[in-house]
Formats: structure tokens, C-alpha cells, sequence
């Protein structure tokens, strides 16, 4: 039997037919050998402490975001099976460089999640490079809009300024109005991995680093097609975090993806249809 396995944290209990739930430690050698084995054939690993919880716990960002991965990497090397091996990244493993980033753009992160983002794509990508795995590492825009409720992530306001409103619940967004966002829909996360579990790996070469497509949108837009969707912008109220906004500014906005386009990757059209995702998908919509 061929399995696939996916590590993520999350509250939502609602699970595919066929499919299971493990709960355990990311982090604990004895749950990765329980639920990866011989059988597995691919692994989507999405676990992570988020940029604004790895930014104040620096231990608990370095035992999950770094500990955890190479623990996961190891056990799939251990079974000889050469599994693939899809790892959610960041463009929080970019630094502050300003302008649109390019494929050749290097890292130089300054925050802590940032860091341990950079040093897992380089695990990744020695562990494909010696034929342990297959391994491909996707550095995702901020998704949105986020179904469920807010997260540790800096960027969790990015989610809130839509999700809230559009549920009739107010908010405080912590970063300026002209701040940018480089986005995408959970709908593409998702396609994005599918996609990359089909795809030849080979053709990547010996780089196994992937920027995925997105959209640059400011908040100031995303508020305006808020209100175009029937959402109340008067719900939003601004209040300037410091912590965050300098997390927040380290994240570039722009990013060239022509590897990524080539390979068949794509985005949403639009902040309208990021937005028409979340009201058909993942609303909570009050009882009738």
C-alpha cells in the first residue's frame, strides 16, 4: 500500500474519507518512526512554530522548525526507500533586500523563523542531493485567507483583515495601511503540493528550492475589496505593534517565480478571487 503522510498542526478535525489522524510530538523520534515506515511514499511537512512564536520562544522554534526536520529527514533516509519529501518553507528565509527578490536572490534572514526556514531548505537539499530523498522545498507567500481563528504568525493579520469582517467580527490590525503582502489562497497551497507530488523532481537539477507564485496586494486593497465583497471596513481598527511591523518588514513583497511558472505552478488571478475562495470554502457562517 502506498501512504502518504502529512505533518501539520492544526485545530480542525475534519478529516478526508480514508484518511487519519495521529496526534503526537513532532519532535519525538518514537512518533515519526510510528507513522513513517516503508509504506510511505510521500511526506508534505507543514509543521512549524510560527514567525511570531519562534520570534519570542527561540528554543521551541529551534526544537520544531529545525530539531523536528532533520528527526523526519533522517527516519525517511533510515528506509531506503527514497520517499519524497515536500517541505513548507518561507519568504521569511529572505532577508530585507528590498525591491522585487529574484531566483538568485540569497538568504540573509533576520528573524529566528526566518533562519531555521533557511537552514531546513538546506538540509532538504542535501538529503536529495545525496539520493535519500526526493525532496522539493516550496518558500510559500502568506496564505489567505486562513480559515479557523488566529495564529502566532506576524502575518496573521493578513487573514484577519478579511476573515473577521466578512464574519461580522471586529479586529485590530497590527501593521501600517500601506503595508504589502506577497499572497496567495489556501486553494493554491494545496494544488501546489498535489502538483509537486506528481512532478519529476529530476528536473529541478541541484537546486531543490522552489519560490511559489503569489500576488503583491497592500492592505489598503485588501480592505477596499473587502467592501466590494459586502464586508464592513469599520470593523478594522489600527493600532501599531512595533514587534510586529519590524518582523513584518523584513518579508519582501515582490517575488520573480519563472522556475516555479515554468514547472506549472500557478496563482490566483486577483485579491477578489482570494476572497471569493474563503466565502465559498471556509466561511463559519452562523446558523440559520
Amino acid at each position: 500500500m502506498t501512504k502518504f503522510f502529512c505533518w501539520i498542526m492544526s485545530s480542525r478535525e475534519i478529516l478526508p474519507a480514508g484518511c487519519r489522524a495521529v496526534v503526537g510530538d513532532v519532535a519525538d523520534p518514537a512518533v515519526i518512526e510510528r507513522v513513517i515506515d516503508a509504506d510511505t511514499a510521500v511526506v508534505f511537512h507543514l509543521a512549524a512554530v510560527v514567525s511570531g512564536e519562534a520570534e519570542e520562544n527561540f528554543d521551541l522554534g529551534m526544537r520544531v522548525n529545525l530539531d523536528a526536520t532533520r528527526l523526519l529527514l533522517e527516519r525517511c533516509r533510515s528506509l531506503g526507500t527514497c520517499p519524497k519529501v515536500l517541505f513548507a518553507s518561507s519568504v521569511a528565509a529572505f532577508g530585507p533586500e528590498g525591491g522585487r527578490i529574484l531566483s538568485s536572490t540569497p538568504n540573509r534572514p533576520l528573524t529566528s523563523y526566518g533562519t531555521q526556514k533557511a537552514i531546513a531548505e538546506l538540509m532538504l537539499n542535501d538529503y536529495a542531493r545525496k539520493g535519500f530523498i526526493q525532496g522539493i522545498a516550496f518558500r510559500l507567500p502568506t496564505v489567505v485567507v486562513r480559515p479557523g481563528r488566529p495564529n502566532r504568525a506576524a502575518s496573521s493579520f493578513a487573514s484577519s483583515i478579511l476573515r473577521e469582517p466578512l464574519q461580522g467580527q471586529a479586529m485590530v490590525c497590527p501593521v501600517r495601511k500601506d503595508v504589502g503582502v506577497w499572497l496567495t489562497s489556501p486553494r493554491s497551497i494545496v494544488s501546489a503540493f498535489i502538483h509537486g507530488a506528481d512532478l519529476d523532481l529530476e528536473k529541478l537539477g541541484t537546486w531543490r528550492t522552489l519560490n511559489l507564485p503569489g500576488l503583491t496586494v497592500a492592505l489598503e486593497e485588501m480592505v477596499a475589496a473587502l467592501v466590494r465583497k459586502g464586508g464592513d471596513a469599520g470593523l478594522i481598527s489600527w493600532e501599531l505593534d512595533p514587534a510586529i511591523q519590524k518582523i513584518v518588514d523584513t518579508w519582501p513583497v515582490s517575488i520573480d517565480t519563472p522556475e516555479a511558472t515554468a514547472l506549472g505552478f500557478v496563482t490566483d488571478s486577483s485579491i477578489d478571487e482570494v476572497i471569493d475562495i474563503f466565502l465559498e470554502e471556509d466561511i463559519e457562517r452562523a446558523p440559520a
